[in-house]
């Protein structure tokens, strides 16, 4: 069996990386669209299309038995679209506002995320649904997700710029203090241990990849399907790009994705004219 995991660029690996622990034995397929990457600089409408006509050229080529959107920006723009033009599974991945809620001492968290996220109303319905007796701080970072794909590829970051971008999570007011950051980005764990070098008092930080994962699995024992042949025995990656740059190599290669696929490299490549 074979899961896609779908990201803008490298921030999904997180994802991969609880996605392995869980969905035991399937075969991955990592997709980055880095060509398109950052996804919270692009407006919805020219963002959907975008997607849309990579997933046309994936799932006709991978046919997977599951797919997991590792991006919350792709997530909520596009699920609805993606289930509606095919029968296979696709897990999202959305805020973790439910836990945070039902975690947080003082009443007050934030939820850090790309500015496309915060803004849109499925995370507004979240917090409608599960956290209505808190105080949700939106925060929408402008060059998180970009310091987080620099840090992964082994650049150094400005550490006054990461600064800049979580201190609007830190509140402080008589209700008491910020004391849970949910992560809305699947680039930003990466940078985690970075973050709480700077943070001004300790949090909690919620990554949502492992409840992402779990939720696939239920998925793949909820469906019927058959499990489909697959052409490649290893974990393979795509960059939309096409590029080969060696610090994007080294970092997909030490998560275990040897495999390349040149071909579906080529097609997605088409999209980017």
């Amino acid at each position: 069996m074979s899961v896609l995991i779908f990201d803008s660029g490298v921030g999904g690996l997180s994802v991969l990386r609880e996605a392995r622990a869980v969905l035991i034995g399937q075969q991955f397929i990592y997709v980055g669209d880095d060509a398109g990457f950052p996804y919270g600089d692009w407006q919805e409408a020219p963002l959907l299309a975008r997607i849309m006509s990579l997933f046309d050229v994936l799932m006709n080529h991978y046919n997977p038995d599951a797919v997991i959107v590792a991006c919350n920006t792709a997530s909520t723009l596009i699920l609805p679209a993606l289930r509606e033009r095919y029968t296979t599974p696709f897990i999202g991945i959305v805020p973790a506002i439910k836990p945070a809620a039902e975690r947080s001492a003082s009443g007050l968290f934030s939820v850090l995320a790309t500015p496309a996220t915060v803004k849109r109303q499925s995370t507004k319905d979240l917090i409608e649904e599960f956290a209505t007796d808190c105080s949700v701080n939106l925060v929408g970072a402008t060059r998180l997700a970009r310091l987080a794909e620099e840090y992964m590829l082994g650049r150094a970051i400005d550490s006054a710029i990461l600064k800049d971008e979580i201190a609007p999570c830190f509140v402080e007011s008589a209700q008491g203090k910020t004391d849970i950051i949910t992560l809305g980005c699947t680039h930003y764990p990466f940078l985690v241990n970075e973050m709480r070098k700077l943070a001004p008092w300790p949090v909690d930080w919620l990554d949502p990849a492992e409840a992402v994962a779990r939720r696939a699995l239920h998925q793949l024992q909820q469906s019927n399907a058959t499990p489909k042949a697959s052409d490649h025995t290893s974990d393979i990656a795509v960059m939309s790009s096409g590029q080969q740059e060696k610090a994007r190599k080294r970092v997909l290669d030490s998560f275990g994705l040897v495999g390349r696929d040149k071909a579906i490299t080529e097609k997605l490549m088409l999209i980017n004219r």
